[in-house]
């Protein structure tokens, strides 16, 4: 299978076309071949919308019928606001079947490809497998832990600091990496700051893309409702912001702002403040799938710790401050011992003009 790969990498560049549009779905990519020709390919654009191997088989039409169908995540095999995909292929009459990744959701989980073989296609699982299943991530881990899928994004000089003594970071990292954190925002659900990040960078915390975008939810974490009434977040052209207390915030706070259009959730309280762990388990139920915390140094630790980040990206600038007085990325106590350090898995590296962007998946967390 030679050429498996190419088409299975051409699924996954039309999924990427839908990432942050299909919730509560994952985004999914599909491609038919015959005789070494795309006849037909597609992505889910929107729940509700076809799914990927639908937007396909249409655009085939008979010349589906004995061809290979290449699809990033396994054919749904159940009844939801559309119809089972895997019924589809079948009825279509494809040759062949190639799965970049089961899907994880407990209702098909393996019973799509089931449902395929037992109708006499072979199916190939596996193909580009670590690339399909990083694409579905936030997907995969809401429908099978309920919590959202936690992405912690810094900024940092080259000897490790996020900004200078004063606090000045504006700006770290150039205009080409910070429009590529314009994109991310655009494919997430929420993007999460502290109290801390709002009173010293005044942040919209919008989507600003030249040919426009997406504007995830905006959640602070703010113990004691201490943001200004006249926060920039106020007067965005965007939806009130989320902001997440406690017990201990005063009712006339909670009065002020809700008259500013903020919504104020209250969570119990955690380490140094608002318990982390349940504010993500309250996000999970209200059906968001993907976070970006773009916090400071208090809450990106907090965070760490409570075992609650997934994903890691630094975005590391060719400049040095030079002194020990700087910020880092996280505050609060580390581990004595390296083995308690937090280790990463499926390290990428890509370039953004000078800058390096460094991410990977968390594969343990700090103890406690």
């Amino acid at each position: 299978m030679p050429f498996a790969e190419q088409y299975m990498q051409r699924a996954l560049d039309l999924a990427r076309q839908g990432v942050g549009r299909t919730r509560p779905n994952p985004a999914v990519g599909a491609v038919i071949v015959r005789e070494r020709q795309v006849v037909g390919e597609g992505f889910h654009p929107a729940a509700g919308e076809p799914h990927a191997e639908i937007f396909a088989l249409r655009q085939a039409g008979d010349l589906a019928r004995g061809a290979d169908l290449y699809v990033t995540l396994e054919p749904c095999s159940h009844q939801g606001r559309t119809g089972p995909c895997a019924e589809a292929v079948v009825a279509a009459g494809i040759g062949r079947l190639f799965i970049g990744t089961l899907d994880p959701n407990p209702k098909v989980c393996g019973r799509g490809r089931a449902h395929i073989e037992a109708a006499g296609i072979p199916v190939v699982v596996g193909i580009l497998e670590e690339e399909c299943r990083r694409l579905i991530a936030p997907f995969a881990k809401h429908v099978v832990t309920g919590l959202p899928f936690l992405i912690l994004k810094s900024a940092i000089t080259l000897d490790g600091f996020t900004a200078t003594v004063t606090g000045d970071s504006q700006w770290i990292t150039n205009p080409s990496s910070r429009l590529q954190v314009h994109h991310l925002r655009d494919q997430v659900d929420g993007i999460l700051v502290g109290i801390g990040t709002v009173l010293a960078d005044n942040p919209i915390l919008t989507t600003r893309l030249p040919e426009g975008g997406r504007d995830p939810l905006r959640i602070v974490v703010d113990s004691t409702l201490k943001i200004p009434e006249d926060a920039a977040l106020f007067n965005a052209a965007s939806a009130p912001p989320l902001i997440v207390t406690t017990a201990r915030a005063p009712q006339k706070r909670i009065d002020a702002l809700s008259a500013r259009g903020a919504e104020i959730l209250k969570i119990s309280e955690g380490e140094g403040g608002v318990n982390l762990a349940a504010m993500m388990a309250e996000l999970g139920r209200r059906g968001l799938q993907s976070i970006l915390l773009e916090g400071g140094a208090h809450l990106n630790g907090a965070a760490l710790r409570a075992g609650l980040v997934d994903r890691v990206m630094i975005f590391i600038a060719p400049k040095l401050l030079g002194g020990n007085d700087g910020r880092g990325i996280f505050s609060g106590p580390g581990p004595r011992l390296l083995d308690g350090a937090v280790e990463l898995d499926h390290l990428r590296v890509s370039r953004f003009g000078d800058d390096i962007l460094v991410e990977g998946e968390v594969r343990k967390c700090l103890p406690g």
